[in-house]
């Protein structure tokens, strides 16, 4: 990961705050979120610092809600998003950001459930891995769409013109 210099650290700090305070302010939605949107645009600003900013935001979701299951998927999803922000970062379409990011909502769910299919795995076996990783997948599918519509939707709206504003920075 890149090295951090004051400006780098000052700019972690407020990236980390955007994102709790947007995940915050959207709590009471059913997988409506804005974490998505902002991680894909700090990525094609910032790169791969981003990741310092990611893992910020997760160490405080642990502090806040306690370590469980979606803390452990949380740290390898959201630096997933990045990653595929970063490998595409050339792009320039709204469309195309849009689409990622309503894939990576539909996705969601299903990322999610690989800590259940391991602990599933570890403790009866790969079709009980199967089972639990599956089932939880499979009840999350009804938030994972509504993830995919809201996650296409805020990118559609905000991208160009949060885009402008970061671009200046």
């Amino acid at each position: 990961m890149p090295m951090l210099n004051t400006k780098d650290i000052s700019r972690l700090g407020l990236m980390i705050a955007v994102l709790e305070v947007s995940k915050l302010a959207l709590a009471n939605l059913p997988n409506i979120e804005i974490v998505s949107f902002w991680i894909i645009l700090f990525t094609l600003t910032f790169g791969l610092r981003t990741l310092y900013a990611i893992y910020g935001f997760v160490l405080i979701e642990g502090m806040l809600y306690g370590i469980h299951f979606w803390w452990a998927a949380y740290l390898y999803v959201w630096t997933l998003l990045a990653l595929l922000t970063w490998l595409f970062r050339r792009q320039q379409s709204v469309l195309f950001w849009s689409i990622l990011s309503a894939i990576f909502g539909l996705c969601f769910g299903a990322l999610c459930a690989i800590p259940y299919f391991i602990t599933g795995v570890l403790s009866g076996g790969l079709y009980t891995g199967f089972i639990a990783g599956f089932s939880w997948w499979v009840s999350g599918i009804p938030y994972d769409i509504l993830h995919c519509v809201s996650n296409f939707c805020t990118i559609l709206v905000l991208y160009k013109p949060i885009r402008k504003v970061m671009q200046r920075l």
